[in-house]
């Protein structure tokens, strides 16, 4: 395998992470303002994703850093065409931050209820941008031979990109679902439950057209079984989440939305920036950096992508106990 090929598929992995991850992140971020009733179960939300929503968001950086070393022109015209969402995401994402961070520093009312109006747009704003971004990336923009973007806004908003951003919301909400029915107790418990159950009836719906018209695009059959793949992941999630496994559906998300970004990556291969023009399009070979630098990353790769992983796996098992409001003071 070529060292182009194998640093989009550790690139592609490390988006898959970060989706996976962040995905739950997003959905206990939006559920502060839809499922708690009170401070205390808000408090409760909060500490289901306190320990690691910021190691999550470490596969976003090494995810951008890896795109920039290996695949610079890529890069390049991303955060070109995408200049704005990709702003957008990036201030959404400072803006949660800082109130995951600053939400607790005062007892006023109107001080907690504005920051968490911040956790939730800066949860919500990215679980739909960047479906619209990575299925846009897919559909393709209009590119000249130079590889710039000749488009207007309007071009990275295509009904096909809108419909995974549809796709990227409901998923995540039903995936932070049942992530907060995994680790609470008592009554919480159970309304996230019977709330993921009612938002995987829109995830289902969405994420099945959004299937359907990827594979139908593409047509290959790798993209037909990852997407096919996923939707079961997804129904048995869902069928899980019935029976009151929360572990099982938890993980029934999680592969299903690991499914639909490979399904998404097998699309765009070997394309990284496809352009709706005759010329423009980026590939593997004329976006990569040279093989010398491929080489130093592949051995850096391979000596710390490990113990980060294990360090993050760690910390998720320190944290795996369940709370409840009972563990909030008032």
């Amino acid at each position: 395998m070529e060292l182009t090929t194998v640093w989009f598929v550790l690139i592609a992995v490390l988006w898959i992470g970060y989706l996976v991850l962040e995905g739950f992140d997003f959905g206990v971020g939006i559920l502060t303002r839809v499922l708690a009733r009170d401070d205390r179960e808000r408090r409760v939300l909060l500490n289901t994703i306190g320990p690691v929503w910021d190691g999550n968001e470490v596969w976003l950086i090494v995810a951008g850093g890896a795109t920039f070393a290996a695949f610079p022109e890529w890069y390049a015209t991303l955060f070109s065409a995408y200049y704005l969402p990709l702003f957008v995401i990036l201030l959404a994402l400072i803006v949660r931050a800082v109130g995951f961070e600053y939400r607790h520093k005062r007892t006023d009312e109107a001080w907690k209820r504005g920051w968490d109006h911040a956790i939730f747009w800066g949860s919500a704003v990215p679980a739909v941008l960047w479906g619209v971004v990575l299925a846009g990336i897919v559909h393709g923009i209009p590119l000249n031979a130079s590889h710039d973007f000749t488009g207007t806004i309007l071009d990275l908003f295509t009904p096909y990109a809108l419909l995974g951003g549809l796709v990227t919301l409901s998923v995540f909400v039903t995936h932070g679902s049942f992530f907060i029915a995994l680790k609470t107790v008592g009554d919480i418990r159970h309304r996230a439950r019977t709330l993921g159950l009612r938002w995987g009836l829109v995830a289902a719906a969405s994420a099945v057209a959004f299937i359907g018209w990827t594979a139908a695009r593409d047509g290959d059959l790798a993209v037909w079984v990852a997407g096919g793949l996923g939707a079961l992941s997804f129904v048995g999630g869902m069928l899980a989440g019935r029976a009151g496994r929360e572990g099982w559906a938890f993980t029934g998300t999680a592969f299903a939305i690991i499914g639909v970004a490979a399904m998404l990556f097998l699309a765009l291969f070997p394309d990284v920036m496809p352009s709706t023009l005759a010329t423009g399009t980026l590939t593997t070979t004329n976006a990569a950096s040279t093989p010398y630098t491929l080489e130093i990353m592949t051995w850096v790769a391979a000596a710390f992508t490990p113990i980060v992983i294990g360090y993050q796996a760690w910390s998720y098992w320190v944290f795996r106990r369940r709370i409840g409001v009972h563990h909030i003071p008032a």
